[in-house]
C-alpha cells in the first residue's frame, strides 16, 4: 500500500496534489504568481474543440477557491468522453451541461471528477451559475443534478457574480465507531484524543454523503497527513465523497477552518467543497445548534495556499441549506512550446 506523506504545518503550495509522485498526479493548479484574471474566461482547447471555461469558485481572487472546468454544451458527449475531459481538464471537477431550456431558464448538470462521476458537487455549480449568469444575466437558475434538483440564486455585487445554491434537504446520523471511525482514524493518523467532543462524527448528507469530523485542535488539522491509499479504499466502501474535517474558531461562533480530503477524486484535498458545506448545514442542525436562522461561516484551503470562503445559510425549520460565494474565470493553461527541430 503507497503512503502519501504531506508536511506538518501550513502547506505554500497551491497543487493539492503536490505530494503525489509525477506519474499519479491527476491534476494541477495554476501557479498564484502567475494567474492574471482575463477579460473573460479563456477556453481550454480539447478533442474536437470542446469549450471548456475554468472558474475557481468560493473566492474573489483567482489564486484562492477551487477551480473547476465548465462545459456549456455537452449534450452529444457520452460518458467516457466527459471523464476523459474531466481527466483532462484535471480539476476535482468539471460540470457539463447536458440538456438547457434558456427561456425557462433550467438546465441539466452531470458532474465528474478526474476518476468518476459524482452525484453532486458544491463549487462546480457555482462555478456553472456565474458562467451562465454572465452570459444571460443575473436572475435565478434550476439545475437538474443527479442529486435532484437545485436552485441558484445569482446577483452581482461590486461587479461580480454571486451564486447561493439551495440543497437537497440535509440529514445526518452519527458515525458507526467500528466500521467508519476507527479506520478513518487510522487513515488519518489521528487518535480519539484529537477528536472535539462537541462535534461528534457523523455521516452527512447534502447530496452525497461526507464523514464528518470535529478536530479538537487548529494545529491538528493544519498538519494534515494521511494514507492516501487507505482513505480511498475506505470512503469507496462506505460511498463517502469526502471527508470533511473542521474545526471550530471559538465556541460562541459558528465560524469553522476545514480540510476535504477527496482520494476517491484522484485529488489529495479539495480547498474548498460547497456540496460539504451544505451536508455540514445538515449536520449543524441535527446536533440541534441551529435554533434561529443563521449564517455559518467555513474557510477553507487556507492550509493549502487556496483561501476560500464559503457561507451556509440554515434555518430550524428548513433541511435544506444555502450556500453563497463567487466565482472568478481562470486562464487557459500555457499551450506547450513546439519541439526544436531536428539537429538544433
Amino acid at each position: 500500500m503507497t503512503t502519501h506523506t504531506f508536511p506538518t504545518g501550513r502547506n505554500p503550495h497551491p497543487d493539492t496534489t503536490a505530494h503525489l509522485d509525477a506519474t499519479e498526479r491527476s491534476d494541477a493548479y495554476p501557479s498564484p504568481a502567475t494567474v492574471e484574471i482575463p477579460e473573460s474566461p479563456e477556453t481550454l482547447p480539447g478533442p474536437d474543440a470542446v469549450e471548456v471555461l475554468r472558474y475557481s469558485a468560493f473566492t474573489t481572487d483567482p489564486a484562492g477557491g477551487n477551480p473547476a472546468g465548465v462545459v456549456h454544451d455537452a449534450a452529444t458527449l457520452d460518458d467516457a468522453r466527459m471523464l476523459a475531459l474531466a481527466a483532462e481538464v484535471g480539476y476535482s471537477e468539471t460540470a457539463f451541461v447536458t440538456a438547457h431550456d434558456p427561456a425557462a431558464r433550467r438546465y441539466r448538470l452531470r458532474y465528474f471528477s478526474p476518476r468518476a462521476e459524482v452525484a453532486f458537487c458544491g463549487h462546480a455549480t457555482i462555478a456553472t451559475a456565474v458562467a451562465l449568469a454572465s452570459r444571460t444575466g443575473t436572475g435565478e437558475l434550476l439545475f437538474d443534478t443527479p442529486a435532484g434538483e437545485i436552485r441558484v440564486g445569482t446577483s452581482l455585487v461590486d461587479g461580480l457574480v454571486r451564486a447561493t445554491l439551495t440543497s437537497v434537504p440535509t440529514r445526518s446520523r452519527p458515525a458507526e465507531d467500528p466500521t467508519e471511525v476507527e479506520p478513518a482514524l487510522r487513515a488519518l493518523r489521528w487518535t480519539r484524543d484529537d477528536l472535539d467532543d462537541a462535534l461528534p462524527p457523523h455521516i452527512a448528507f447534502g447530496g452525497n454523503d461526507h464523514l464528518v469530523l470535529g478536530v479538537r485542535s487548529r494545529a491538528r488539522l493544519a498538519a494534515l497527513d494521511y494514507d492516501f491509499d487507505a482513505l480511498h479504499d475506505l470512503m469507496r466502501d462506505r460511498g463517502w465523497t469526502t471527508v470533511h474535517l473542521v474545526h471550530r474558531a471559538s465556541p460562541d461562533r459558528l465560524d469553522f477552518d476545514a480540510r476535504d480530503p477527496f482520494p476517491v477524486g484522484g485529488v489529495v484535498e479539495d480547498p474548498a467543497t460547497g456540496a460539504a458545506a451544505a451536508a455540514f448545514g445538515g449536520y449543524l442542525r441535527t446536533l440541534g445548534l441551529v435554533t434561529q436562522p443563521l449564517r455559518v461561516h467555513l474557510r477553507q484551503g487556507e492550509d493549502m495556499g487556496r483561501p476560500s470562503d464559503l457561507y451556509v445559510d440554515l434555518h430550524p425549520d428548513d433541511p435544506r441549506a444555502r450556500v453563497t460565494g463567487t466565482a472568478v474565470p481562470l486562464p487557459a493553461p500555457a499551450a506547450p512550446a513546439p519541439a526544436p527541430a531536428p539537429g538544433h
